[in-house]
């Protein structure tokens, strides 16, 4: 397979992983951005996690909610814990690197606040963890995941949403997992702000 076609083919693979995901996933993305919407209109924030790619994509979320999506609006309350390099690094130190998460979970998150968390294959220790942390706290998670939900997927509750991309593909999550947080920006905004 030359270059062209190798990348042709990832675009297709690409457009198919979005495809399938379109109709699985439009529900439970229309759930999540309602308890968003809910969330801060009762006066609660969004945390947000993940490891790699995905502490990128949770900066990602966190970013377009305090400055804006694509409308003009006040900042909304987010907070990506992957970005004080502190205090992830004193926590892993101190106690676990399995911690890093759920001991900001435990001293930022309150009742009513949700928590974002990111996982292509659910196995993510830390991410698992502060799912866990998040329900001590009695707060919502929105689980973005893939593969067969992993570890995670068991831990959500029924006022939980997952958003569980239909792919064993890290890049094809990846790619769906902006995608979906792209969504659930544009609904948030769409419900707060209207057309």
């Amino acid at each position: 397979m030359d270059l062209i076609q190798r990348i042709n083919q990832n675009f297709q693979d690409s457009i198919n992983t979005k495809q399938m995901a379109a109709d699985m996933l439009a529900q439970p993305l229309a759930k999540a951005a309602q308890m968003i919407t809910q969330c801060l209109l009762s006066g609660g924030k969004v945390l947000s996690c993940g490891n790699g790619g995905s502490a990128g994509d949770a900066q990602h979320f966190s970013s377009e909610m305090l400055n804006r999506f694509e409308m003009e609006r006040p900042g909304l309350p987010a907070i990506a814990l992957t970005t004080d390099s502190s205090t992830l690094t004193s926590i892993a130190n101190d106690y676990s690197y399995e911690q890093i998460f759920s001991k900001q979970v435990s001293a930022l998150g309150q009742q009513g606040d949700i928590l974002l968390a990111i996982s292509t294959s659910g196995n993510s220790a830390n991410v698992n963890r502060a799912v866990e942390a998040a329900h001590e706290r009695d707060m919502m998670v929105i689980a973005l995941s893939g593969k067969q939900g992993g570890d995670m997927a068991p831990l959500l509750s029924a006022n939980d949403v997952e958003i569980r991309v239909p792919s064993d593909s890290t890049a094809r999550i990846q790619e769906v997992h902006l995608l979906a947080i792209h969504c659930m920006c544009d609904l948030v905004d769409h419900q707060l702000l209207g057309q």
